[in-house]
């Protein structure tokens, strides 16, 4: 790393150039106490604060603002009119926030906003190699682990997980301290308020579990054999009829490993509940009324 000072040419032996290649528009504004690597180009009208650390190979577009408490791996690229860092949105904004801390190879596009975790010691993490299109929101404390997909105006509040993979679909909201399991599909437009488990698909119109998400998990490298193991665990959570414990236990007993063993790890760790089926429950009653005030009901049958 370098600082701030020397990236801009200020007393810079022309030899380092040829080390420390670092383009630098005047038209921006980096604060001299920030570390900026390698073949970093920061573009015109972006701000770089104090206490920022921006990794080798970064590339800020214009306009792109990184405030202070933020670290960047390498190779991130920022998009035109993001903000990376800024303070949480809470009624009570701490006087001193956590960090964000972001991996490599990320993509931030236009206006992409991620905020500061609230307590001193703890951090809005970004993993790697994951895409967050444009005006996409991440609040603070969030998690989100590696190659998951945001579309634009996704909406993600405070202490939301999301998963290895997790593809969230445009103006999709995540209510917070929810979590979007490895390699689940989230339609456009959803309103998650409950856990999204690992390997399903989320309709955006009704925001309920309509099936697995296998043409994601083929593209992951799962063969037939785990996707038909999948398909037997999603029987046992969603068309078993058992209570929700008899399912864990079920769950836990028959699929102690692939990765059908990551649905049981992920339901016991639930505190919101998981996403229900689209599909009634086996069991259930549904009424309905006939000509006249006459109403019938039907019971469905498990399976």
């Amino acid at each position: 790393m370098i600082d701030a000072a020397n990236a801009c040419g200020h007393n810079l032996p022309p030899i380092c150039w040829k080390v420390f290649p670092v383009s630098i528009h005047p038209l921006a504004e980096v604060n001299p106490a920030a570390e900026i690597g390698s073949h970093v180009r920061i573009g015109p009208f972006c701000v770089v604060e104090a206490e920022v650390t921006i990794g080798d190979g970064c590339i800020l577009e214009s306009h792109v603002v990184i405030k202070a408490g933020t670290t960047l791996g390498n190779e991130n690229r920022v998009c035109d009119g993001a903000v990376l860092g800024g303070l949480p949105q809470h009624v009570h904004v701490p006087e001193f926030p956590g960090r964000v801390l972001i991996g490599d190879r990320n993509t931030f596009r236009e206006n992409v906003t991620v905020h500061r975790a609230l307590e001193r010691d703890r951090a809005t993490v970004i993993g790697n190699d994951n895409l967050l299109m444009v005006n996409a929101h991440v609040a603070h404390d969030c998690h989100l682990g590696n190659h998951a997909i945001v579309i634009n105006n996704v909406l993600l509040g405070g202490h939301v997980t999301v998963g290895d993979r997790a593809y969230l679909g445009g103006a999709s909201a995540v209510h917070q301290f929810c979590r979007i399991g490895t390699l689940a599909t989230v339609g456009g437009q959803a309103h998650i308020v409950k856990d999204v488990p690992p390997y399903v698909t989320v309709d955006g119109l009704s925001s309920l579990v309509v099936g697995l998400n296998q043409i994601g998990c083929r593209r992951a490298g799962f063969d037939v054999a785990m996707i038909r193991q999948l398909k037997q665990a999603y029987r046992v959570m969603y068309r078993s009829g058992l209570t929700w414990n008899e399912r864990l236990a079920q769950l836990q007993r028959e699929f102690p490993d692939g990765p059908a063993a990551e649905l049981y790890r992920f339901l016991t760790g639930t505190t919101r509940g998981a996403t229900s089926e689209r599909r009634p429950p086996p069991g259930a009653t549904i009424k309905f009324r006939r000509d006249g005030d006459e109403t019938s009901q039907v019971r469905i049958k498990a399976g």
